[in-house]
């Protein structure tokens, strides 16, 4: 099984061997499900016996000191903490966080207009700067914020000089390097590795520094707001949720902080990356950027920008979100589960214990499932007008994408997630023409559209590109529309000057769960 780019072989494997088959890794039984059905008659269907996550001794307990969410064991705790997300994140409470996306939007088309080839910071500083208002409270104007490049480290300083000099420790990126080491996979497959003393154990000393460089960040960040809240200051966010839950479930400041710093994570990685991807494929499809404009032009006009509300006239942008996602899954192998005790499917057993893998790429790469898989064509889903919750609660086969999980695992950022794409995508289009950068020689790049980085999660490798405004008249309606935005912040703080209209701290409180 190849250390790098292992989601080919798993692929391959899956053609040879069908929708499900088993590898013994050391010690461990890895169940592999490669297909639609399989993953709806297990995941799903099954949930309450594959809703666990197997022991991650290195990325878990090592380098997040047990307490990092998307691998959290299941029980009580994760039970509790799930009420908490799915309070604030249902498709109710998604759509009070709207203004946070539009005006983030909008400052992002300046950023571009302004400094086009630092393009993949200005996203990231989008995606960072939503997930903090939505999570902690508090906005991140400037993309050379100290926790926006601990966060994500690679790309966010435009002179590389700089970025050398930062430090393995400054970057959840090494987090997912780490998850997906051969150090780290054979600490779980051979147990009594984890009885070695520390200084022999491999990668165990990077581990704790990794671990307490991130833990300044994400306690640091649940402290600011926990602080805010309690005086009275802070805006509407997922934090007044989570202490609500911490003083009725008394859990510690350090298990907040990574309870939110996990969503911290889901929320500023994965949808940058899309967006990330989403551009380069129109510098290789440039068809498809012709057919969106074009819908857009007819539907929105050359006057205004487009809003949340033209969602149900675009269904050709719906369609690039759906084929964005399923040609470039962020997540490319899913987030493993595990079996709570012993169970069976197609006539085989599968043991307690077992991991169990949702072989994101294989289905999204079938052939039978999607004709010319490699191929951008939002056409595929042309017929499709589910949102990406919908599809995710319906017939496994006409899915759109299996990158938001499955079962009781399912990401619950699904909806905010869905509008960020949109307001993203639909308004790129509407603003500017993306080309190939020229090389010396004036040829236009090409592109390796299967180059991709990461390790739980991937995107493109850096690439470059030219962006322009498709008009001065589209320039200045989009400057008009952040200089409105910036009248409701401070000069000062680059803060909300009061929370937008609609926007209200929860009512929910947490029940006693008994563990």
């Amino acid at each position: 099984m190849p250390s790098k780019k292992p989601h080919l072989q798993f692929q391959k494997w899956a053609q040879e061997y069908g929708p499900i088959y088993s590898l013994i890794l050391g010690t461990k039984t890895m169940i592999v499900l490669s297909s639609d059905i399989a993953v709806k008659d297990v995941l799903d269907r099954k949930s309450g016996n594959f809703s666990d996550r197997p022991d991650m001794y290195m990325a878990q307990d090592i380098a997040s000191g047990g307490l990092r969410l998307v691998v959290m064991k299941y029980g009580a705790t994760w039970r509790m903490i799930h009420k908490v997300i799915h309070n604030i994140l249902n498709i109710k409470a998604a759509v009070t966080y709207v203004p946070y996306q539009d005006l983030e939007n909008k400052l992002l088309l300046v950023d571009l207009i302004g400094s086009p080839d630092h393009f993949l910071s200005h996203i990231r500083r989008f995606t960072f700067s939503l997930s903090t208002q939505i999570i902690f409270g508090f906005r991140c104007p400037d993309m050379k914020d100290s926790r926006l490049q601990q966060l994500f480290w690679v790309g966010l300083v435009p002179k590389p000089t700089l970025i050398a000099k930062l430090t393995w420790n400054q970057s959840f990126c090494k987090w997912g390097e780490l998850a997906g080491s051969a150090s780290a996979q054979l600490t779980d497959l051979f147990p009594i590795i984890q009885r070695l003393p520390k200084v022999l154990g491999p990668n165990v000393k990077y581990a704790e520094g990794l671990h307490e460089k991130e833990k300044d960040l994400y306690v640091g960040l649940w402290m600011q707001a926990k602080r805010s809240l309690e005086q009275g200051t802070s805006h509407p966010c997922f934090c007044s949720d989570l202490l609500r839950a911490q003083q009725q479930e008394n859990f510690s400041d350090d298990a907040a902080g990574y309870i939110s710093g996990s969503l911290l994570e889901a929320g500023s990685d994965t949808t940058a990356a899309t967006l990330y991807g989403f551009i380069q494929a129109m510098l290789v499809w440039p068809e498809v950027q012709r057919k969106a404009q074009e819908e857009i032009d007819r539907v929105v006009g050359q006057d205004r920008l487009p809003t949340i509300d033209d969602y149900p006239n675009l269904p050709y942008i719906r369609c690039c979100i759906k084929e964005s996602i399923r040609w470039m899954p962020t997540v490319i192998l899913g987030v493993p589960h595990a079996a709570l005790k012993d169970d069976s499917y197609m006539g085989y057993r599968i043991p307690q214990g077992a991991t169990v893998i949702n072989n994101v790429w294989a289905i999204h790469m079938n052939p039978n499932r999607s004709p010319n898989p490699r191929t951008f064509n939002p056409d595929r889903f042309a017929n499709d007008p589910t949102t990406l919750y919908q599809s995710a609660m319906g017939d496994p086969q006409k899915r759109d994408n299996y990158v938001f999980g499955a079962g009781r695992r399912l990401c619950q950022g699904i909806h905010i997630a869905e509008r960020s794409l949109f307001l993203g995508i639909s308004r790129f289009l509407w603003g500017f023409n993306f080309s190939p950068s020229l090389d010396a020689a004036g040829n236009p790049t090409q592109y390796d559209v299967d180059d991709l980085v990461g390790g739980i999660t991937v995107e493109p490798n850096a690439y470059t590109c030219s962006i322009e405004s498709r008009s001065s008249e589209r320039e200045k309606i989009m400057r008009a529309a952040a200089k409105e935005c910036e009248s409701l912040l401070n000069s000062k703080t680059g803060q909300w000057k009061k929370a937008p209209e609609g926007m209200m701290f929860s009512t929910w409180m947490p029940e006693k769960i008994d563990v």
